[in-house]
């Protein structure tokens, strides 16, 4: 298991944040956050000698932003959906 980061600051390669999101419950390949990062709807990232960073937090806050609240069945995904 990957190690998950305790500190929202800390700085993660692409694949770190891959696996440490995936850890969590929250699967995305490294691939992904590669294609997202061309163009356009993942965590934002610097760069460090032409290397992507991501801080954990913001990465953490992407994936939760993705998740929608708990469901009691699937019936509620519309009921969800036509209050926003």
């Amino acid at each position: 298991m990957a190690d998950i980061p305790d500190n929202p600051d800390v700085r993660l390669t692409r694949e770190r944040t891959s696996e440490a999101l995936t850890a969590l419950g929250y699967k995305v390949a490294t691939k992904t956050l590669a294609t997202k990062a061309t163009r356009g709807g993942g965590p934002p990232y610097s760069l460090f000698c032409g290397r992507a960073l991501y801080r954990w937090g913001d990465a953490l806050d992407w994936a939760r932003g993705l998740t929608t609240p708990p469901r009691r069945s699937t019936s509620e995904a519309d009921t969800q959906r036509g209050a926003a």
